[in-house]
């Protein structure tokens, strides 16, 4: 029996999979953003990046927070603070649906990351699925989890450096990896590249064309609906729309200016990003 998980449907159903980037240790969070979002015409969220890498959650956090995800339909997906084996280890343990690892330079580190995710003979992952299959509610945590661990949770790596991106299109011919995620901003900083600028841009799409003609996905971080909106067009295959701390903040800040003013702000622009 398969996984069947939410982001290997979306990506197989739909031409571009959405997610959000969840940075808060609260599974009522999670909950919260996943049901408004099922009311939303065209259909919900399907993922959700849970960030241990910059965000304020740790490998505590993630039983719970991967486990609401998964109940409310969506793929929790845990951005690991470094590829480091013991640290895939224990999202996988936890239940994530994916694994995102920052900063892949070369072959040799996207190789590594594929290893550390799978069990022997095809990797090097330890055996111990206690309560992974928690967040695989149809799964029989007796047989499915193991055999469908093998192909179907996701392997995702971040180019987002200057040897990252030289060496993009050997990175995207490696088994095993399933999807690119570009981080804009530790792109332009790493690189030396002005954010949004022609140079930047199209080392974005070069990203993009190497995962696509390797046969593989790419993701991209956004900061809100519009720049999503660019991203969708250009072809990308898993677009993350905002962040709850994006969200939160700019949403109370318009809700208090119309109170004082008697105006609306507009929707207001999100700071920071990935």
């Amino acid at each position: 029996m398969s996984l069947n998980t939410a982001i290997r449907r979306s990506l197989r159903d739909s031409a571009t999979s959405f997610g959000f980037w969840q940075t808060l240790p609260s599974s009522a969070l999670t909950r919260t953003v996943l049901r408004s979002s099922a009311a939303v015409s065209g259909g919900a969220f399907t993922w959700v990046v849970v960030d241990a890498e910059h965000g304020l959650i740790v490998d505590k956090d993630y039983y719970e927070l991967t486990t609401a995800a998964a109940s409310e339909g969506a793929s929790p997906i845990v951005r690991v603070p470094w590829g480091e084996e013991w640290l895939i280890k224990r999202a996988l343990d936890a239940g994530a649906h994916g694994i995102v690892t920052p900063m892949c330079h070369s072959p040799a580190d996207a190789a590594k990351i594929v290893q550390y995710c799978k069990y022997p003979p095809l990797g090097s992952r330890g055996y111990g699925p206690m309560f992974s299959p928690h967040s695989f509610p149809a799964a029989d945590p007796n047989s499915d989890y193991v055999a469908g661990a093998q192909n179907e949770l996701m392997v995702i790596v971040q180019i987002e450096s200057r040897p990252g991106l030289e060496s993009v299109e050997e990175i995207a011919r490696v088994d095993g990896i399933d999807a690119l995620l570009i981080g804009p901003f530790d792109l332009a900083l790493q690189t030396g590249l002005q954010r949004a600028g022609q140079e930047h841009e199209a080392a974005i799409q070069r990203i993009l064309n190497a995962a696509h003609a390797a046969g593989k996905k790419c993701a991209i971080f956004c900061t809100d609906g519009s720049d999503a909106r660019t991203r969708v067009v250009q072809g990308f295959d898993m677009v993350s729309v905002n962040t709850d701390v994006g969200v939160l903040g700019s949403a109370m800040s318009k809700e208090l200016i119309t109170a004082r003013d008697g105006v609306s702000s507009g929707s207001g622009k999100t700071s920071g990003g990935y």
